[in-house]
């Protein structure tokens, strides 16, 4: 559970994302980190992720006790069922330009918190945030959580995707049927294959119906 309560905020946007991978309510103060919670919720080597899951208490320069609570831990998968665990710093690049003097101190703190339990510690900004593969995640985040319509869809995108080996989601959906109708129904099991990476495809650029797809079957 959050270690303290996010309060109503008339300046920036404040709610709780529904997420399956959070540990505990996945509140947010921002709509930056609304949609960095969102590609957490879509990184398939994201095993869970907790927001402000912890307080910090650290001493200032001179020497008055402080406290800092950081945004989010994540916990990744590894091989051979290890994990490792990352900390992170949701900020905008304007706030760790004009606030860095009194942001440096706490985010040290972290630092030096972090290190000894074998964590990471990470400072994320639109930057590394607000890219085309965050505008994938979100279009395809409602299929993945939904799951696909039919295992039937899944199979017959499967095996034309495997004769084809190299396509386009419209040239893959042409190949099944030739009425628009039926292509329709199989939208959403194919956007579903490709979130959960059953399909291949670069989600570094924007996803459309003309996009190379591509088999990931040997």
């Amino acid at each position: 559970m959050p270690v303290r309560k996010i309060p109503k905020n008339y300046r920036n946007v404040t709610g709780i994302a529904a997420h399956t991978k959070a540990d505990g309510p996945a509140m947010f103060e921002s709509t930056l980190e609304r949609d960095f919670i969102a590609l957490l919720e879509f990184d398939p080597a994201v095993e869970t992720f907790e927001v402000q899951p912890l307080t910090l208490d650290w001493t200032d320069s001179d020497g008055k006790p402080r406290r800092y609570t950081p945004d989010v831990l994540a916990t990744f998968n590894l091989p051979h069922g290890q994990s490792s665990k990352t900390l992170y710093e949701v900020k905008y690049r304007d706030e760790l330009r004009n606030d860095w003097l009194q942001l440096r101190p706490k985010l040290r703190a972290a630092v030096h918190f972090a290190r000894p339990q074998g964590w990471r510690f990470k400072i994320v900004t639109e930057v590394e945030i607000r890219t085309p593969y965050l505008d994938n995640a979100k279009f395809l985040l409602p299929f993945v959580r939904q799951g696909p319509a039919e295992d039937a869809h899944m199979d017959l995108l499967d095996e034309r995707l495997r004769q084809l080996r190299r396509t386009t989601p419209s040239e893959l959906l042409e190949s099944a049927f030739q009425d628009q109708w039926n292509q329709a129904r199989l939208l959403p099991s194919l956007w579903y294959l490709v979130g959960t990476r059953q399909i291949g495809t670069d989600l570094s650029t924007k996803l459309t119906m003309s996009s190379p797809i591509w088999s990931l079957r040997k």
